[in-house]
C-alpha cells in the first residue's frame, strides 16, 4: 500500500500495525498527514509507527514515544574510522582480506552482480544458526529483490580471483545524510579471507566520499537479546548503540488499548531472555548436525 507517496506495509492480525516499508531508508516529514491518510484509506489499521532519523536524536512529536535502537557508525574520513574508531581486531582483518588477495570495489547493477549474488545466497541453507531466507531463489527473482531503490543504491563487491565472494547493497536516506546496510553477505567459504570486514571498511569509505554522516546496521539489540556474535561484530567495527524516538499512533480503540496493555509489542519480548538463548543454541545444534558442513559457520 503506498500512502502519501511512501509505501506501507501491515503486519498482525489481531492488532494491526503499519510501518514504513523502507523504514530506516524512508521517514515522515508530515506524520499528521500519514496519520489521517491511513485513517480512510479503507484497510483496518490500529497503530501506525515511525522513528527519526540518526540526526534528530531528540524527540519531535506529540505522539506516543519509546525509544528504539540503530547500530550507527558516524563518518567522517576513512583515515579516522581506520586508526581512531575501529579495535585492533578489525583493524587487523581488514589488513588480512588484502593480504589474502580479496578487492573490494563498487559495482554496477548488472548480470554479472545479479549472478554473483544468487551463487552467493545458494551456497548454504543456513546462516548463523538459522535457515537463510534467500536460499534457493532463482537469478530473476534475486534481480528484483535487489533493484529497489536503485536511484539511491550503492552496491560493493568483495572478490577473490575474479569472482564475487561477498557484496552489500548500501541505501542512502532521500537527504542523503544516513546510509543503511540493507543486505550484507559473504560466502562462508571464505570466510578465512575476512570478505565481511572489507566490506564495512569500503562502506565507509563510499559513505566518507559522498559526504554521507551516518552509516547504520540495522539494530544493535533486538528486545532483551542485548549481546551475542553479531553486536560484537559491530561493535569492534566502530559501530555504536544509538537510541533514535520511536512513536506510536494510535487509529482505532483496538489500537488504543494495545498501546495501553503494551500489546504493540511481539509475543517473543515477554519471553525471558534465558528461554530465548536457550532455544537459540538448541536450534544451531539442531541445524549443525542437519548441515554438517556449515560446523564452522
Amino acid at each position: 500500500m503506498w500512502i502519501c507517496g511512501k509505501e506501507v506495509l501491515i503486519e498482525g492480525k489481531v492488532v494491526r500495525v503499519a510501518r514504513l516499508d523502507a523504514e530506516g531508508y524512508d521517514f515522515l516529514d508530515k506524520p499528521d498527514e500519514v496519520r489521517h491518510t491511513l485513517q480512510s484509506c479503507g484497510p483496518r489499521i490500529d497503530l501506525f509507527t515511525f522513528i527519526q532519523k540518526l540526526s534528530e536524536g531528540e524527540p519531535k512529536y506529540r505522539f506516543r514515544m519509546e525509544w528504539d535502537n540503530m547500530a550507527a557508525l558516524r563518518v567522517s574520513t576513512y583515515d579516522d574510522w581506520m586508526k581512531h574508531q575501529i579495535d585492533f581486531r578489525a583493524r587487523n582483518k581488514v589488513r588480512k582480506a588484502a593480504k589474502n588477495g580479496v578487492v573490494v570495489r563498487e559495482m554496477p547493477f548488472n548480470d554479472r552482480l545479479i549472478e554473483g549474488i544468487s551463487t552467493i545466497y545458494n551456497e548454504a541453507p543456513v546462516r548463523q544458526g538459522k535457515p537463510f531466507c534467500h536460499y534457493g531463489k532463482e537469478v530473476e527473482a534475486v534481480r528484483r529483490m535487489n533493484g529497489t531503490f536503485l536511484d539511491r543504491s550503492i552496491f560493493i563487491g568483495a572478490l577473490f580471483e575474479d569472482n564475487l565472494i561477498g557484496f552489500v547493497k548500501l541505501v542512502t536516506s532521500e537527504d542523503r545524510s544516513q546510509a543503511g546496510l540493507m543486505q550484507i553477505v559473504s560466502m562462508i567459504s571464505h570466510r578465512d579471507r575476512a570478505p565481511t570486514n572489507a566490506l564495512i571498511a569500503q562502506a565507509v569509505q563510499s559513505c566518507a566520499e559522498r559526504g554521507i554522516a551516518y552509516l547504520w546496521y540495522a539494530n544493535f539489540s533486538y528486545g532483551k537479546k542485548q549481546q551475542d556474535s553479531l553486536a560484537d561484530f559491530k561493535r569492534h567495527n566502530g559501530f555504536q548503540k544509538v537510541e533514535v524516538p520511536r512513536y506510536y499512533v494510535p487509529l482505532t480503540v483496538v489500537g488504543r488499548v494495545a498501546l495501553r496493555l503494551g500489546l504493540h509489542h511481539r509475543a517473543v519480548d515477554w519471553i525471558p531472555e534465558p528461554l530465548i538463548a536457550r532455544y537459540r543454541e538448541v536450534r544451531k545444534r539442531w541445524y549443525s548436525r542437519r548441515y554438517p558442513v556449515l560446523e564452522k559457520a
